[in-house]
């Protein structure tokens, strides 16, 4: 999702775009936005060293985030999400060690890893504590740090949670304000940082020219309360109840990490490349997909 929203804008740049995939659908969408599409299998050494050559920044946005709904509280549904962490980064990496035309490796990962910290800002630097489902996220990061010590730039860029049109998971947020409750875990007074699609796109394009680091893509973080009296508002509802503290273990293995209090900064990309998110808030990017839609599993008011 985020890989295709960035084509456009690389290839305007002037930049030659390959995008990488199995599933012909998905290879077609790719198409359509403008890259040149290679049927890749990104678990295959062989076949992802034959799709670098020749490459001179490599980016990895390849997911497998499970279906929105009860089950993605189970570790079990992050088993997929995890192999690809682990088992595509390492191709890539090698691939691009291998040869020498690949001077920039860019790799996805998860800004929510890091361990709750209150009202205090989170930098780069401050600690993380990925939960058992999500620590194939630090093992991707490595790759990148690998590929910096080799003398060559990686970069890892730690995503918000992300939002946006057409997304199952903002539907099932607006959906659940709309009858009335919040449906993240966490007290009302902790943060929550948020990315928009096409933010987190145009920090992949500001990726291609920024030094070697963990870089935060994240818009200015809410408190939950502040989010879900606005989404009321937005939605001319009343203001939503907020799950019961009881109900965050319920989550599984997802419920603890998504209450954390999480006050993320975006300072250090934006200094670097002058990226800024278009949406200020996550309150006004939910103004904006909520405009530009038909319907939120109803009307818009």
């Amino acid at each position: 999702m985020i890989g295709r929203r960035a084509i456009p804008p690389m290839l305007a740049a002037g930049h030659q775009v390959t995008a990488a995939g199995r599933d012909p659908a998905k290879l077609r969408e790719l198409e359509r936005a403008g890259a040149r599409a290679a049927a890749v299998d990104l678990f295959d050494p062989v076949a992802v060293r034959r799709a670098v050559e020749g490459v001179e920044v490599l980016c990895n946005l390849a997911t497998a985030v499970p279906p929105t709904g009860p089950g993605m509280l189970l570790p079990r549904a992050w088993r997929p999400m995890a192999r690809v962490r682990r088992e595509v980064s390492r191709n890539l990496l090698d691939a691009a060690l291998a040869g020498e035309t690949v001077r920039r490796f860019i790799q996805e990962s998860f800004a929510p890893i890091y361990a709750a910290a209150g009202d205090e800002w989170v930098s780069e630097s401050s600690r993380v504590e990925p939960a058992r489902y999500n620590r194939s996220a630090l093992d991707a990061e490595a790759r990148a740090e690998r590929f910096t010590r080799a003398g060559r730039i990686g970069l890892v860029l730690r995503f918000g949670l992300f939002y946006g049109p057409n997304d199952p998971s903002t539907t099932t947020l607006i959906q659940a304000v709309r009858r009335g409750w919040f449906p993240l875990f966490g007290r009302p007074e902790a943060y929550v940082s948020w990315a928009a699609h096409d933010d987190a796109a145009a920090a992949v394009v500001a990726a291609l020219g920024v030094p070697a680091g963990i870089y935060n893509v994240v818009d200015e973080p809410m408190r939950r309360r502040e989010l879900a009296n606005g989404l009321a508002r937005l939605l001319e509802v009343r203001p939503p109840r907020f799950l019961p503290a009881w109900a965050t273990p319920l989550g599984g293995a997802v419920g603890p990490t998504m209450a954390r209090s999480l006050r993320i900064s975006n300072r250090k990309l934006r200094e670097a490349s002058g990226w800024s998110p278009r949406y200020r808030t996550a309150l006004d990017g939910f103004e904006a997909v909520r405009r530009s839609l038909t319907s939120y599993g109803g009307a818009p008011r």
